[in-house]
């Protein structure tokens, strides 16, 4: 993957050294970020399916749980089960990490390339002026090959010095760790089904610390080019994460709460449902009944408030039921309890007596 890797960095460089000059760390750094976006566009696929798979996996932990209490002393009947459920589920453990998987091939290659800059080495179609240009490139006084462990005889060597190296990479460290704790914080906290708690959620929650730690200590060896390599791609992920919590949330999720309230202010303001991706969302709200959870409920109630009611094509149309169950309720008890109004004549005439 080495020659690929180079020879996208290379395409990149030429279009980047135009604008900012050839031997800048700019030319360079804006190189291995195109080389990034591009990965990370390619992968957008992958992306989706590991969405679809993470829900997968959250919607049949009280299954999977269910298995391991009742197959506890039988380990082999205990996993077939599991594969079963997996089957029968659609579910694939290892779908939520496809992106990371495709990602490393890239990854390591990347590494390759400025491990061969750092030691003066050609390396894929990094070769002469641009091995030489590639090594004099740096970014915030850092060259693209240094780590934040080198030696101040090989620091020296790329023409830098290693405190500026150091607080480079020490800065980048800390943002790229931050990032990766905060996009796995916004996922436990905003895009999780809070109604179900399972030992999944514990698992997520004890990597939203693990993951910044271990990418905070395999930091240290990561050359400079690699750390923006990193924290690119976590801005990426905390980006695209971000929109899709915001646009296709977790059902039973406070971001789903967050959204329908959104929908709610958006169908009251216009009177009807704008957009197809809005309408299927009410549609499926309407096609769950019973099942709905309460963030569902809530919606379909404040709609009937305000005089509507979703239909199954995912329009509105103006409801002529009473605005909620309650009050259905207390309307045919006042309607009971009501007495029979009496003509004129019938309130004159005495009522016989019971006595004889």
């Amino acid at each position: 993957m080495t020659w690929p890797v180079s020879w996208v960095i290379v395409q990149f460089h030429k279009l980047y050294g135009a604008i900012f000059g050839p031997d800048t760390g700019w030319a360079w750094g804006l190189s291995i970020v195109s080389l990034v976006i591009l990965i990370r566009i390619c992968l957008i696929p992958l992306f989706v399916k590991q969405i679809k798979a993470t829900r997968g996996m959250q919607a049949i932990q009280p299954k999977m749980k269910a298995i391991q209490e009742r197959y506890k002393n039988d380990k082999q009947r205990q996993s077939e089960e599991m594969m079963k459920l997996y089957k029968e589920t659609g579910t694939n453990p290892l779908s939520s990490c496809l992106p990371i998987l495709a990602q490393s091939p890239f990854f390591f290659a990347l590494y390759h390339v400025l491990a061969g800059i750092a030691n003066g080495k050609p390396i894929g179609v990094i070769d002469g002026p641009l091995l030489e240009s590639a090594r004099q490139a740096h970014i915030f006084g850092a060259p693209l090959a240094a780590k934040f462990m080198d030696s101040e005889e090989k620091v020296q060597a790329l023409n830098a010095s290693l405190t500026d190296v150091r607080i480079v990479t020490a800065v980048m460290i800390v943002m790229m760790s931050l990032s990766q704790f905060y996009t796995q914080r916004q996922l436990m906290q905003k895009n999780v089904d809070l109604s179900v708690k399972t030992p999944f959620m514990q698992q997520q929650k004890m990597l939203m610390y693990v993951f910044p730690l271990i990418f905070a200590g395999m930091g240290i060896n990561f050359p400079v080019g690699v750390l923006v390599y990193w924290l690119t791609t976590n801005v990426w992920t905390m980006g695209q994460q971000m929109y899709v919590i915001n646009q296709n949330p977790t059902p039973g999720s406070k971001a789903q709460d967050q959204y329908l309230q959104r929908l709610l202010k958006h169908v009251t303001s216009h009177g009807e449902v704008k957009g197809r991706r809005r309408k299927n969302i009410v549609a499926a709200i309407v096609a769950k009944g019973p099942d709905r959870n309460d963030n569902e409920r809530k919606f379909v109630t404040a709609l009937s408030k305000q005089g509507m009611a979703a239909q199954a094509d995912g329009n509105v149309a103006k409801s002529v039921e009473p605005t909620s169950d309650a009050d259905a309720a207390s309307s045919a008890a006042a309607k009971r309890q009501q007495p029979k109004r009496q003509s004129k004549s019938q309130r004159q005439t005495p009522k016989p007596s019971s006595k004889k």
